[in-house]
């Protein structure tokens, strides 16, 4: 090699091997604090382990859920509030398992950013670990990717990945919802994770200023309410699901109440929601008077202040309730199921929507 030829370094292309050790190191006690029978909590290894017998399981399905925070996480980035869109991404993915009947296992992490700047990844890490613990599953590895060109200055991305189990034959289906069943639903926390491009939108349209107190809740910053993360449903739903009470669950995401109810219904099964039989909660209203939006563009968009819907017989219905209830849940009865072709309407003082209605008033305009 001519000694004129300069020595390139992964560390001078703007990758530093050691800043991820560093990072690895630093979460190894978040990890630890997630233990649970069937995962000893250990990183570094190329894989994790997991063992089901010492879950308790003798014969079970696996499920398995991945997924992000959507352009939450910029609101996260401008406003330093880097601490709990960790419990988003694990709250997506374990409420999108218990809804199978399924019980989390583990979970894995994907943190991808430009340059990694070890207090931003660890304050992200430790939120989904407190996520972890929230869900009873243990965070058994994950995955931090420095790729500077690929990212904005600041600028970081999530996903995440959760593996559950349920005995075989007692996975929800949904095939048991029939006409008669009752629909309950279980307040969200806030937005949740979807929705954030219109509300970013209408926060650049109106000129929101996110660090002032909220119009709705003057006891907190706007930025606060915004960023609120995702309620995980799991240690309540999932005594009542072992025990088969519950029939059918519907995690409210993308799409809203019009779109995930139907998810979950036979054919022959139509879900009735009425919007009034509930008061929109301040954050929901705000949105909706900011931005002049629809019923319908509400219902199928935002989760309108239910995160989780039950389909229950009624018989079961008082007594579930009351269960959830004292786990510390706000239980909202939201509709019936009734005979017709499936599908969901919502029903509210401004006229009867459909999912259908929603799409024809988008496209067809």
């Amino acid at each position: 090699m001519s000694s004129n030829t300069p020595s390139y370094t992964y560390a001078e292309a703007g990758v530093s091997i050691d800043a991820g050790n560093a990072l690895v190191k630093a979460i190894g006690p978040l990890v630890k604090a997630t233990r649970r029978p069937g995962a000893d909590g250990e990183i570094g290894g190329f894989g994790g382990f997991f063992d089901p017998k010492a879950a308790g399981y003798d014969d079970p399905l696996l499920v398995a859920a991945n997924d992000g925070v959507g352009t939450k996480l910029k609101l996260a980035i401008e406003y330093d509030r880097h601490d709990t869109v960790g419990i988003d991404l694990v709250a997506m993915c374990v409420n999108d398992l218990i809804v199978q009947g399924a019980e989390p296992l583990f979970f894995l992490d994907y943190f991808a950013t430009g340059k990694l700047e070890n207090g931003i990844a660890e304050r992200v890490i430790a939120g989904i670990a407190d996520g972890c613990k929230q869900a009873g599953c243990a965070l058994i590895g994950g995955e931090t990717a420095e790729m500077p060109g690929m990212y904005g200055d600041g600028d970081y991305d999530l996903a995440g990945f959760c593996v559950g189990a349920v005995e075989r034959g007692e996975q929800l289906t949904g095939d048991k919802v029939a006409p008669g069943h009752v629909l309950l639903g279980l307040a969200s926390s806030g937005v949740h994770s979807n929705g954030y491009s219109l509300v970013r939108k209408l926060a650049e349209d109106k000129m929101w200023r996110l660090d002032r107190p909220a119009l709705f809740d003057r006891e907190r910053l706007l930025i606060d309410a915004l960023i609120e993360p995702t309620r995980i449903y799991v240690a309540s739903l999932l005594p009542l699901v072992r025990a088969g009470k519950i029939d059918a669950l519907a995690h409210i995401t993308g799409g809203g109440l019009l779109e995930n109810i139907p998810r979950v219904m036979p054919e022959g099964a139509q879900a009735q929601v009425d919007a009034a039989a509930w008061e929109q909660p301040g954050l929901m209203a705000f949105l909706q008077a900011q931005g002049n939006i629809e019923p319908a563009e509400m219902a199928r968009t935002f989760n309108c202040g239910v995160g989780m819907v039950l389909a229950v017989t009624e018989e079961h219905a008082a007594a579930v309730s009351r269960e959830l209830e004292e786990a510390g849940e706000m239980v909202i009865p939201v509709g019936k199921i009734v005979e017709g072709p499936r599908g969901c309407t919502v029903r509210g003082a401004a006229g009867t929507w459909s999912a259908r209605d929603a799409w024809e008033a988008q496209h067809l305009a």
